[in-house]
């Protein structure tokens, strides 16, 4: 099969097409005919040689994948050869066939494509586990994040509209902040010139957000915990500055603020069937329904992945950037 490895740590040059053995489903696990796979900043710092895949993963790259079931491996009832199906990976997902936990799949939503579906999994089995469950945003809530434009912010921004909340969101520019907006988010600033904590608490008349997600960490960190309300959860997933930082714990006990977070590639298949079953419950139907979409960029050959990771790194997609494996 072909498929794209890391040659050399660093810039995006230093990926490459090759070829590989087309791999095996194992116990419990399906073969995809790949169509389409998401690039995802996780692949960025994978190249740049600081986020190893988990022991006995697949250094290809890639943590999502659409496509169609042609093998199953032992003890799989649920996946038919033929069956479309989108699917979150701990790796393998920048190739032609790439292998996935029977458990980490899902339909692709009824009303969208492959290439779109190649969008979804990574994003929103984040979003979901860390806005609604660790987070535990309600109908009526504030959520308060960081890109709005990003993979990330597009589907929660979504998401949490979808389902009651009221949405806040920074972004880069104002062409972003009015994307963010066109999405569901009741009001978006430029991080650049705004100061944003305070607009949070003009936004929800002094109180701040019920929920705040970041990718940032560094100095971003004390005022976050500035911009939230009482009883308020701040939920980590990311820290493009720095992961070192200084709490004021007498404001996290004052104002009995919660600081958690989490990681989805090193947890467990379990884990993350679970995150999936509560996806096709929960955020499925509003995938169905036009609720909410995948929001797609720009979509490139799978042989143009060094391209993919240039758009990302320069930062100006609106969405996601997907791989069109069968270009």
């Amino acid at each position: 099969m072909r498929c794209v490895e890391i040659a050399t740590f660093g810039p995006p040059e230093g990926m490459r097409l090759v070829e590989r053995p087309t791999p095996d489903p194992g116990p419990g696990e399906v073969l995809i005919e790949v169509h389409a796979a998401g690039v995802n900043r996780p692949d960025v710092i994978q190249r740049y040689g600081k986020y190893a895949p988990p022991p006995g993963t697949t250094d290809i790259p890639g943590l999502e994948v659409a496509g169609y079931v042609r093998a199953l491996g032992t003890g799989v009832t649920r996946w038919q050869q033929g069956d479309a199906v989108c699917a979150l990976v701990a790796g393998g997902g920048y190739a032609d066939w790439c292998v996935a936990p029977a458990g980490q799949c899902l339909p692709v939503p009824e009303g969208l494509g492959l290439i779109e579906s190649g969008g979804i999994p990574e994003t929103f089995f984040t979003v979901w586990t860390n806005v609604f469950e660790r987070g535990r945003l309600q109908a009526g809530e504030w959520l308060f994040l960081h890109g709005g434009t990003s993979g990330i912010g597009t589907t929660a921004i979504q998401l949490a509209a979808a389902r009651g909340a009221h949405v806040l969101a920074t972004a880069g520019s104002e062409e972003k902040c009015d994307a963010s907006r066109r999405l569901g988010a009741e009001q978006a600033w430029n991080y650049r010139t705004d100061d944003w904590v305070a607009r949070v608490k003009e936004a929800t008349g002094g109180r701040g957000a019920d929920v705040i997600l970041d990718m940032v960490g560094g100095d971003y960190t004390a005022r976050n915990l500035d911009a939230l309300a009482t009883e308020g959860r701040l939920v980590q997933i990311a820290f493009l500055k720095s992961p070192q930082v200084t709490l004021d714990l007498s404001l996290v006990m004052r104002r009995r603020l919660w600081v958690t977070g989490s990681t989805l590639r090193p947890r467990s298949v379990d884990e993350k069937a679970a995150i999936a079953r509560a996806l096709e419950a929960e955020v499925w139907p509003l995938l169905a329904g036009g609720r909410v979409k995948p929001i797609v960029h720009t979509v490139l050959p799978l042989a143009q992945a060094a391209e993919a990771h240039r758009i990302m790194e320069a930062g100006q997609h609106i969405g996601k950037i997907v791989l069109n494996a069968r270009a």
